[in-house]
């Protein structure tokens, strides 16, 4: 119950919130497993840092990142960042789980935060889950509609966090206006094997699939199998909106990304005024965490009925009128 709660009033607050410039100057640092140019996870992280930096002047956020860090690694660059006075140290990645509940009792003045996770730390650790569940379901009502062989391919890390949501929101997305659609389900096992989300993508194309679709940044291996077929009607929907400006990006129909940001400023408030941590911080359409474009270079595979249905379960998911029932999915 307390976690629910907690959930619940962190969303109410982001919701409305007008972030002021900080009250005093704030140090970032951010450690991922990949790279701050991976045109996904990390540099989504990465780039709203930025963006806020940029926002409110370097003399006002400090930024600092550590990339290609295994949790092994991870440990020493987060304690030495720590010990040099950063305020808000970033573990993006739920595999930094327990490192940082170790960190936030040797460091208990730091504010640590990790994810995607929807559990709620302790009194110095924040938490951020993005509800993809929002963004799949958008991406699944246009594959829904475009497919024209029924079958249609999805390529994930892991079954587990957003990545989990993410698919079953899809799932639903598909199957509310395609009931008889076949998706095929496939998971890497990894966060980081492209060489085998291009593998899964190829098999799944040969099933017959001719719209795929993939989250974390193992799925870009995923859209470059898509993209070996470049004169036949194959599509991608992302999970991020840089593929759309990337070589492949001819085979995106449309690309959901996560919005950062928000969560950035919500940690450096919320610590400005004596909250180090202690609660869980959504992402969602309603509070900015989400951005979804469409590609307009793809030609007439997007309607401008297509174009309707998805604006419609947009609106209807920002308005809460469209509750997505994500857990109960089994593939």
């Amino acid at each position: 119950m307390k976690k629910t709660l907690a959930v619940l009033v962190t969303l109410m607050v982001l919701a409305g919130a007008v972030y002021g410039a900080p009250k005093s100057k704030v140090k970032i640092a951010l450690i991922i497993e990949s790279t701050v140019d991976d045109k996904g996870w990390g540099q989504a992280m990465h780039d709203a840092i930025v963006a806020v930096q940029k926002k409110y002047g370097e003399s006002l956020v400090e930024y600092n990142y550590s990339e290609k860090m295994k949790p092994v690694d991870a440990g020493s660059a987060a304690r030495q960042y720590a010990s040099r006075g950063f305020d808000i140290i970033i573990a993006h990645g739920a595999q930094f789980k327990n490192l940082i509940l170790e960190l936030s009792e040797e460091f208990p003045k730091t504010t640590f935060a990790f994810g995607t996770n929807a559990d709620v730390g302790p009194r110095n650790v924040f938490t951020y889950m993005p509800m993809s569940e929002e963004t799949g379901y958008i991406n699944g009502v246009i594959a829904g509609m475009v497919t024209k062989t029924g079958i249609i391919g999805v390529v994930g890390p892991v079954d587990a966090g957003d990545s989990a949501r993410y698919n079953r929101g899809f799932w639903l997305g598909v199957k509310s206006v395609n009931p008889k659609a076949d998706i095929k389900v496939a998971h890497t096992g990894s966060f980081a094997d492209y060489v085998k989300a291009g593998e899964l993508a190829q098999t799944q194309i040969k099933a017959g699939a001719d719209v795929l679709t993939g989250a974390a940044q193992q799925a870009t291996g995923a859209l470059r199998a898509v993209a070996e077929y470049k004169d036949k009607p194959i599509w991608w929907l992302g999970q991020d909106t840089l593929q759309l400006s990337i070589p492949e990006s001819f085979k995106v129909i449309a690309a959901a990304s996560y919005d950062y940001a928000p969560v950035i400023e919500a940690m450096i408030d919320k610590r400005q005024v004596g909250t180090l941590g202690g609660e869980n911080i959504p992402m969602t359409f309603k509070n900015g965490g989400f951005i979804f474009k469409y590609n307009d270079k793809v030609g007439t595979v997007l309607t401008a009925a297509i174009r309707k249905a998805a604006d419609k379960a947009r609106a209807d998911i920002t308005a809460q009128t469209l509750k997505i029932d994500w857990q109960p999915v089994k593939y």
